[in-house]
């Protein structure tokens, strides 16, 4: 195998949590999965000789491939997987508006999962999510994610115009502490990591912002959006008590 380049179409995970994540979620896309010969160290290892048996999915052992491909030496497992197109679906979104880290965007997707999001539209340009390297910082979470590009912002809008647009900036009109949440599907917007949105944004639904100390000049975007994922979701967690946030962490309902 080479090294990933955009243009496969194919991509893997590196490491065993993520692989495994592939495997429950995504397995018909997996061609195969390669392991190292010291991977029984690992105690997922099991879990994914499980489910490839499951899904006769062939496992090859190959330290050269795993060393060529990962640049850390405690890579144990890696999918290798076709890569698929996703819709976004009639649901809260998050916009990201050519977002160019790729450890923030898997920041992202994975803070976005546990909030509940699954759903992220990407205007181009804007990161590749089929890089290794997003994979990884997802820790596998953008394998429960539905994931879309689009060309310009206007052609999201046109598609979902019915979801209320809410864009995050430092001159938004709005403190998203004040903000009443309603039960209409919802787009929260945000910019990339070195300019935020332009200001022609403020002209989409309610814009806002989110206060902060004066010590610091901005937020980082993936703090901002959790930050935003927090406020929007709380009427779902706010009623949770503690045991039933430890059974659903146990059992994967949220």
């Amino acid at each position: 195998m080479k090294a990933y380049q955009k243009e496969n179409d194919y991509s893997y995970t590196l490491g065993v949590f993520p692989t495994i994540e592939l495997l429950k979620n995504k397995p018909k896309q997996v061609t195969r999965i390669i392991l190292h010969s010291q991977a029984d160290k690992n105690s997922g290892i099991p879990v994914i000789k499980e489910l490839c048996a499951k899904e006769s999915i062939p496992i090859e052992i190959s330290d050269k491939t795993i060393n060529k491909l990962s640049k850390k030496g405690n890579c144990y497992a890696i999918g290798v997987f076709n890569k698929y197109q996703t819709a976004l679906e009639d649901a809260h979104h998050v916009v990201l508006v050519n977002p160019g880290d790729m450890g923030n965007m898997g920041t992202i997707i994975r803070t976005m999962l546990g909030f509940g999001y699954r759903h992220l539209a990407i205007i181009r340009p804007g990161v590749d999510v089929f890089d290794p390297k997003v994979i990884r910082a997802s820790m596998g979470a953008i394998f429960n994610m539905n994931i879309q590009y689009f060309d310009s912002f206007e052609t999201y809008r046109d598609q979902f115009s019915a979801h209320q647009v809410y864009p995050l900036m430092l001159k938004g009109a709005k403190n998203i502490h004040q903000l009443e949440i309603t039960d209409q599907y919802h787009s929260l917007v945000f910019g990339n990591e070195s300019s935020g949105l332009p200001d022609h944004y403020l002209n989409y639904g309610q814009s806002v912002f989110i206060p902060h100390a004066g010590l610091i000049d901005s937020l980082n975007l993936s703090m901002a959006l959790g930050i935003a994922l927090s406020h929007f979701s709380k009427r779902q967690f706010e009623a949770m008590s503690v045991l039933e946030f430890e059974s659903a962490i146990k059992n994967k309902h949220i």
